[in-house]
This record gives structure tokens, C-alpha cells and sequence, in this order.
């Protein structure tokens, strides 16, 4: 059934208004017509059952058959803070890693980050094609929630966002004894931090940093990970681990 995100005050008792970019899909591209099925989410992790009821060129009416949680969002909510990548592969990264149920993306400068942001026009026209990359991986694989593309930060300001979260970890290719099993088992938290490092990794002032800030450096295996990999590699086993697969 085609799904599709509204925002909560677009939902008025038994009835949602649908406006914007997705009338033209409905009615153009996908040709649903008046009493045609279709499942609405409030971007909060509920879907609404819905028959169309009204299409015009500006709006859509649609009434609410019946309501429940979304069964596709993990109960583990994991954040992955991205160092910065080139433009595809960072698209990349953003489309498979709300596939795989990432909670929140954070792009980060390091170090070693080649690409640079500083325009403020620039950094906002990159954070509005990947919020939109986000939402439609998001309707692509039946989320229930539009996973949030957050503003850029610095590796330090990043190590803040994640102080209180229950568990983070920071993958680091010098890493030999911590491994991400070991660390999870008895896990019982609900917040997770992700930190993945550039094209040329973490400096180790950088692992210092993140150790005083208590996230634990892990090991990803014997093999060295392009950073595009790395993410949606460690959350794929996270989920494994946590029991989402």
C-alpha cells in the first residue's frame, strides 16, 4: 500500500489533509483515485490506515479507517555521526542507513575530512537534498519516522550531542580487543552513538578525545572498511545484536 508522511496538525480528528509535492505523485504518478487505499504516518512513528475521499490540485482528503504504531521502527533509537564524505557517497550513506533503521544522521568535520562546508547557503542546500534522500528511503522501506539529517558539527561538538546516550562506540582500525558483541551483551539501554571517521580514519588525538568523553573505540574486523561501508555495516550488526532482525 503507497505510504506517505504528513506533519501531526495535518491530521483533524478522523481526516488528513495531504499537500505539497506528494498530490501531483498520488494523483499523477501513482493514479489513485477516491477510494483508494493509502497509509499515512505522523512522522512519530504511528500509520493511519486511510481512503481517499476528495483530490483537487492543491489538496487531498483523506479519512482515517484506523490507527496503530508503526511495527517497523526498532526499539533501540541509534544515531550515526557521518565524518563528512564526497557528495555520493554521503547520499549513499543517508539512503542505506535509514534501510537498515538509523534513528539520526549527524554529519561531522574531523581531521581528516577532505570535503569543506563553510557556507552557510551551501550547508543549507546539502542538509534539504539529504533531509529529502532521508525521507524517501523512509517511505521506501515502510518507516515509521523520516530519520532527522542534523546540522554539521565539529568532531568535538559531536562528542557532546552523545554524552547522554546509554552506549557509544567509535570504530578505529588500531583497535585489537574491544569488538562490538562483547560490549553488547546485557545491553539493555535504548540510545546508541555511532561514530565513523573519513577516507584516512581517526588521528589518535582524536580516539584521546573520544575515550574522555567515555565512547569506546571498537574493532570492525581484520579488514579495513571504506567509510561508506563502516556505518551501515556496524549498525546492521547492532541491530542483529539488539534482536531487530
Amino acid at each position: 500500500m503507497p505510504r506517505f508522511f504528513v506533519n501531526p496538525e495535518q491530521i483533524q480528528e478522523n481526516n488528513i489533509v495531504i499537500y505539497g509535492d506528494d498530490v501531483k505523485h498520488i494523483s499523477k504518478v501513482l493514479r489513485l483515485k477516491t477510494g483508494d487505499k493509502i497509509t499515512i504516518c505522523n512522522r512519530q512513528g504511528t500509520d493511519y490506515e486511510c481512503i481517499i475521499k476528495t483530490i483537487s490540485k492543491e489538496n487531498i482528503h483523506a479519512e482515517i479507517l484506523s490507527a496503530h504504531l508503526s511495527e517497523t521502527e526498532p526499539s533501540v533509537k541509534i544515531t550515526l555521526f557521518q565524518a563528512l564524505t564526497k557528495s555520493d557517497k554521503m547520499d549513499l550513506i543517508i539512503q542505506k542507513a535509514v534501510e537498515t533503521g538509523i534513528y539520526k544522521i549527524v554529519p561531522v568535520v574531523t581531521e581528516r575530512t577532505v570535503v569543506k562546508i563553510e557556507d552557510e547557503k551551501k550547508q543549507f542546500a546539502k542538509l534539504t537534498r539529504w533531509q529529502k534522500i532521508s525521507e524517501s528511503a523512509a517511505k521506501q522501506s515502510q518507516r515509521g519516522i523520516i530519520p532527522e539529517v542534523c546540522s554539521i558539527l565539529t568532531l568535538q561538538e559531536a562528542f557532546n550531542a552523545s554524552d547522554t546516550m546509554d552506549l557509544k562506540v567509535i570504530a578505529y582500525e588500531k583497535e585489537a580487543q574491544n569488538r562490538l558483541r562483547n560490549i553488547l551483551t546485557g545491553f539493555k539501554g535504548k540510545t546508541v552513538g555511532i561514530f565513523i571517521g573519513p577516507e584516512g580514519g581517526f588521528e589518535e588525538n582524536e580516539i584521546d578525545l573520544a575515550k574522555q568523553s567515555g565512547i569506546i573505540p571498537i574493532t570492525l574486523g581484520k579488514r579495513i572498511l571504506r567509510t561508506e561501508t563502516a556505518g551501515l555495516f556496524l549498525v546492521s550488526i547492532m541491530m542483529y545484536e539488539v534482536g531487530e532482525m
